[in-house]
């Protein structure tokens, strides 16, 4: 059997992809290697995965109706997607929203009706965000809490994708899980997010910018405790009660909301220098503060965080270093 990886030479994908290769399972990788940021090091993790046995890989957009078919036409044994393909950013959003309808909700559609389609399809997951909870002020965000009321076009179509699959699932039995990620950060990170920001900014001796002026929380979560999640939730497909849509939602979370201004001093600490900060007000579409209440994640999935801040930022910045030579 094979397992669909969507998203396969990005910063989650690759991960995930690893460990499915790692413990014997065959792997078909979905990507089209777009320039959202820079394609070297998405074409850097794909090297390294096509060096392992198991894994081959399909270049395409996921909302391409027509080459996601062919690619799952031509591996008939495929019996469980991980649909991680996205585009990702909430700022980007205010500037290019055409291409998140295109990739987070048309690219969703696509995915699920190739699933459907398939002669055996134990289980759909696919990522969603922490960004679906928008300005909610109770803390922590749980599962239960009302997500009507986005604050950036990009958590409206994750928040769509969510509505779609709970559809399909109902109406194909299709079982489906969907995950929201909270401030994924670690070694193959995204240039776009904080860790690396701030890193790159430091090893160059350029000032970083620090919105709200610095006072914001995030629930940042190692990518290691990530990819254990998404493993434990594809191992679990909901079965859903008689009568009821077999789909389901889950934090995925460190379920500690650190300061920014914290995060920022591991940085240094393990750049072994001191940014320059320039403090700015808050973007529209951002959000003050993260944090995940993970209790269903724990019952369900037997899911436990287990990398601090403390541990994962000298990781990150270690990995940085031997990647760039800083």
């Amino acid at each position: 059997m094979t397992v669909v990886v969507t998203g396969a030479a990005g910063f989650i994908g690759s991960h995930v992809s690893k460990a499915l290769l790692a413990r014997g399972e065959r792997v078909l990788g979905l990507d089209d290697l777009n320039p959202y940021y820079d394609p070297a090091l998405k074409q850097a993790r794909l090297a390294a995965l096509q060096a392992i046995e198991g894994f081959s890989f399909a270049q395409l957009d996921i909302a391409d109706r027509d080459a996601v078919g062919a690619a799952f036409a031509a591996n008939p044994d495929i019996d469980r997607v991980i649909h991680l393909a996205a585009q990702a950013g909430v700022r980007h959003s205010l500037t290019d929203p055409y291409v998140y309808v295109q990739s987070n909700v048309m690219g969703q559609v696509v995915m699920m009706e190739a699933c459907r389609k398939l002669p055996r399809c134990a289980h759909l997951v696919y990522a969603s965000s922490s960004s679906v909870y928008g300005g909610n002020r109770d803390m922590p965000f749980s599962i239960d809490d009302r997500v009507d009321q986005p604050v950036s076009l990009y958590a409206a179509t994750k928040r769509a994708g969510e509505l779609s699959a709970a559809c399909y699932a109902h109406l194909f039995d299709l079982p489906m899980t969907g995950l929201r990620f909270f401030t994924v950060y670690g070694p193959w990170g995204r240039p776009d997010m904080s860790a690396y920001i701030f890193t790159k900014a430091i090893f160059e001796g350029r000032p970083i910018e620090i919105f709200n002026h610095g006072d914001m929380k995030r629930d940042f979560t190692y990518i290691d405790d990530i990819v254990a999640g998404v493993i434990a939730a594809l191992d679990h497909p909901p079965q859903g009660a008689e009568g009821a849509r077999p789909h389901q939602l889950y934090n995925l979370g460190n379920h500690r909301s650190e300061d920014l201004m914290r995060f920022i001093g591991l940085i240094e600490q393990a750049c072994g220098r001191e940014a320059e900060k320039v403090f700015r007000e808050m973007q529209p579409g951002d959000v003050k503060e993260t944090y995940a209440d993970i209790e269903a994640a724990r019952r369900d999935l037997d899911f436990e965080p287990r990398v601090s801040i403390d541990e994962g930022i000298p990781r990150f910045v270690d990995w940085y270093r031997d990647y760039h030579g800083a």
